[in-house]
């Protein structure tokens, strides 16, 4: 859920993550970019941003209202299958 409660985040094996309306079950946004599985997706303390991570060794941030992919994040050789953000949200 996104800090607010008012959005789901889900991850798929097709490389995408969804942002969902929390009450509508309407899906809002699609985060698209990953070559391989979605592993694992967050979203920042204040909500603004998602950081998805990816069987294809790369981390992605997003912006959660727009959908826009920040920054990619490249260099594990394997799989990364967690991440987090730092709890005040500036790293």
């Amino acid at each position: 859920f996104s800090p607010d409660g008012q959005e789901v985040l889900t991850v798929s094996q097709n490389g995408t993550a969804k942002l969902w309306g929390a009450a509508s079950g309407e899906c809002l946004r699609v985060l698209e970019g990953h070559q391989k599985w979605v592993r694992s997706a967050t979203f920042s303390p204040d909500g603004q941003e998602v950081l998805t991570v990816s069987q294809n060794g790369t981390a992605k941030l997003w912006g959660a209202a727009s959908g826009e992919c920040l920054r990619v994040l490249e260099g594990h050789q394997k799989w990364v299958r967690s991440a987090t953000f730092s709890p005040d949200g500036q790293e």
